[in-house]
């Protein structure tokens, strides 16, 4: 690999599939809403709305596995060692097989548990568990989706990410259409939707990785279940799903304090958190680009190819961050009225709109240097840098809230952006460091007997 081998178009190649992938997800929420809320009654709604949520919760401790699975499958890429690439792929599929099992096993519990967490109306929990029972029965397709995403990534092979997201959701947005419009099967027609089209998105998947498949590393099971490879798997996964519990409670500590400060400004907030999400869905493209240009230097010990990599990476990143900046300032205040028709929740937002401009130009650093550690599996770095960055976060929280209200809220959230980009900057050395060493490297090349 070398340093002219990454390009800009290169770069574009591979985020640009990947934000348009990103943009299909909250279309998919828009129809299940739209199309459930047709029957004319606020339970259904609830009921999927709830039920989602409690699903997206638990397959979301899984998430690990899609970004586990990148930076490993780029750096057995990078090193040449495609019968490693493909032993990742079968240890994925095997982790994601036993969590959906595990839960389709634990449902009842974890269900119950759920809803003690968030009681509802008994009618909407009534609905609520009936979509669940059938939901839960994809739940190893779910999961086992993440690692084939990752395999794809890391193999840079986005397009393939695109047609698997486009086909997974266009189809659950038919079959909502069919079985709740067209059969009436109401909340379980939604469920049985997403059902299908998670198993139809499991086989596409499986299709699209064929290529694991034409040896015979995927039938090896003494090289599948290495102990020292599946060591370092377990570690880099639990480095990661370590972080992204400290992220999602530095999310959480925001929205329950945003709950002290009023109905509108909590309303407001929750207007804001989309122009937040946008920004993470346009410049994952970028991250997950990154990832797998980082991984596959290092793999191969290319320092040049890394720091072009990273260069590159963020000067787009940056690009984008500019553009969304841009953009929210300018259109800012109608998407504000789109989302809301309530004044004083529209005046709210306007008067905190000031941070979605400056929150892209604050955090597209912390959200590229995640893919630049991702790719380069330096988790324990990512964790001790999340853990300095949420003390950070913490005590912005404890000071700038009762000094400025709403406003020092959002002050705090930009705080983190940059606390968790600065920590990560600390740790960057060693990345090259390790390029330059290959001492990071955690897998052999291939050797004859891979072949």
């Amino acid at each position: 690999m070398t340093p002219e081998s990454i390009t800009h178009r290169r770069i574009l190649k591979a985020a640009i599939p990947i934000i348009l992938s990103n943009a299909t997800v909250p279309i998919l929420g828009a129809v299940d809403t739209g199309v459930i809320g047709q029957l004319g009654a606020a339970a259904p709604i609830g009921a999927v709305g709830i039920g989602a949520i409690i699903l997206s919760s638990l397959y979301w401790v899984f998430g690990f596995l899609r970004m586990g699975t990148t930076g490993l499958v780029a750096q057995a890429v990078g090193a040449g060692n495609r019968v490693e690439a493909s032993a990742l792929l079968m240890r994925g599929l095997i982790v994601g097989g036993v969590a959906g099992l595990a839960l389709v096993a634990l449902q009842l519990p974890l269900f119950w548990l759920a809803f003690k967490i968030a009681p509802a109306s008994a009618e909407v929990e009534s609905l609520a568990q009936t979509y669940l029972a059938v939901r839960i029965w994809s739940a190893p397709a779910a999961i086992g989706i993440y690692a084939i995403t990752g395999w794809l990534i890391g193999q840079e092979r986005m397009r393939a990410v695109l047609v698997l997201q486009l086909v997974m959701n266009l189809s659950n947005i038919g079959l909502d259409l069919w079985f709740v419009l067209g059969l009436d099967w109401g909340v379980p027609g939604v469920a049985f939707a997403t059902v299908l089209a998670e198993m139809a998105g499991l086989s596409l998947g499986l299709y699209l990785c064929r290529d694991a498949f034409s040896g015979r590393a995927w039938r090896d099971r003494a090289r599948i279940f290495d102990r020292l490879r599946i060591k370092r798997m377990l570690v880099v996964n639990g480095d990661i799903m370590v972080r992204s519990v400290l992220l999602l409670a530095a999310f959480q500590a925001f929205l329950f304090t945003a709950a002290g400060l009023g109905d509108e400004a909590l309303a407001a907030n929750q207007v804001l958190m989309q122009f937040m999400n946008i920004t993470a869905y346009a410049l994952d493209g970028f991250a997950f680009a990154v990832e797998a240009l980082v991984g596959a230097a290092l793999g191969a010990g290319a320092l040049a190819a890394l720091r072009r990599a990273v260069l590159l990476c963020a000067i787009w990143s940056l690009i984008g961050a500019l553009l969304l900046s841009f953009g929210f300032w300018v259109f800012g205040p109608w998407l504000i009225d789109v989302m809301s028709t309530h004044e004083g929740v529209r005046d709210a937002a306007r008067q905190y709109l000031i941070w979605m401009v400056l929150a892209p130009l604050v955090g597209f650093a912390s959200w590229f240097l995640d893919g630049v550690f991702i790719g380069a599996t330096a988790t324990r770095a990512m964790r001790i840098a999340m853990l300095q960055s949420t003390l950070i976060y913490a005590v912005a929280l404890v000071v700038l809230v009762p000094l400025w209200g709403n406003h020092g809220l959002w002050l705090a959230m930009l705080v983190l952006f940059a606390a968790r980009a600065i920590t990560l900057a600390w740790h960057y050395p060693a990345i090259e460091l390790a390029a330059a060493s290959q001492a990071l490297r955690p897998l052999p090349t291939a050797s004859a007997t891979d072949a």
